[in-house]
């Protein structure tokens, strides 16, 4: 599986050479989301409880993109972690937050529901963007900000009634924890904070460690979890952290309604989990809000 990884890490830095920046950015955020796609399934069927599956989800690619760094940047990887700064510090937080609620999220809730909330992160990452980079959203910009917004309220007034607020409020938080960590990867465009992104999954592995009940794996769970932790966890944190350096934080995050769509749709044809009628209609009112406003800002240049 390192193997793999590092053949992938190689093809990128070919690829990288022959691409303008926003080709690079676009690739890289959809093999990251392609890969992402069949990760809530994998978290559905594993036997393992949450934190143990939160411990093997940090510490599995924190050691595979270890090696991988060490081999590729030999003498340079812990100049390069310290060269990540405070930026690297604040995404180190973000992203291990962000990792830990999305599994909690997903056991809380309906798949769909936690999806939903994660295709916020396109809006949220505007606002932050606004607050932080002083990246003034345009009209468009803040007419989806509010549609998506009674949206998302529409759909945790019908968690409340079903008894799984807990799960969608954990995927709002993740969402914002994403469209944070993409800000923060924009804000320093020219640092590789895939260091950072490491020892952010080895935060989430050392967190863990203090409320994991057992470690042993069986049965299934001994391919699914690592099958996760290489192909659904390591490789796309990878990209999908080198990506925000070459396209805008928003147009990342637009990549995650990919999983939107696709992630209910893989657990629904093997476990047949179907979400409710009022996800649905506040999904379909996320997804067609934001593919609008993209269509729009793409028009646009």
């Amino acid at each position: 599986m390192v193997r793999i990884c590092l053949r992938i890490f190689g093809t990128m830095l070919k690829i990288n050479k022959q691409l303008t920046d926003q080709k690079k950015g676009t690739l890289l955020a959809f093999i990251a989301i392609m890969f992402i796609t069949p990760d809530s399934l994998l978290i559905r069927l594993s036997s393992i409880e949450s934190w143990g599956l939160i411990f093997y989800r940090g510490i599995i690619p924190f050691f595979a993109v270890f090696i991988g760094l060490l081999i590729i940047q030999k003498g340079q990887f812990i100049s390069a972690l310290i060269n990540n700064g405070w930026h690297g510090v604040a995404y180190v937080f973000t992203f291990a937050i962000t990792n830990i609620l999305f599994v909690i999220s997903i056991e809380n809730t309906n798949v769909a529901n936690t999806l939903i909330m994660l295709c916020l992160a396109p809006m949220l990452s505007a606002v932050i963007s606004f607050i932080f980079l002083k990246e003034n959203p345009d009209k468009k910009t803040w007419i989806a900000i509010t549609v998506t917004t009674l949206a998302v309220i529409y759909i945790f007034f019908d968690s409340v009634e079903k008894g799984d607020f807990k799960g969608n409020f954990f995927g709002f938080i993740c969402a914002m924890g994403l469209a944070a960590g993409t800000v923060i990867i924009r804000s320093v465009k020219q640092i590789n904070l895939v260091p950072s992104a490491m020892m952010g999954k080895l935060l989430v592995a050392l967190i863990a460690l203090i409320f994991v009940d057992k470690f042993n794996l069986t049965g299934k769970d001994l391919i699914i979890i690592p099958t996760m932790g290489i192909f659904c966890v390591a490789i796309p944190f990878v990209l999908i952290t080198l990506a925000p350096r070459y396209i805008t934080a928003p147009e990342v995050n637009l990549f995650f309604l990919l999983e939107t769509i696709l992630g209910p749709i893989w657990v629904w044809l093997v476990i047949h989990e179907q979400p409710s009628i009022e996800t649905i209609v506040g999904g379909l009112v996320i997804i067609s809000t934001i593919a609008v406003h993209s269509f729009l800002a793409l028009k646009k240049t």
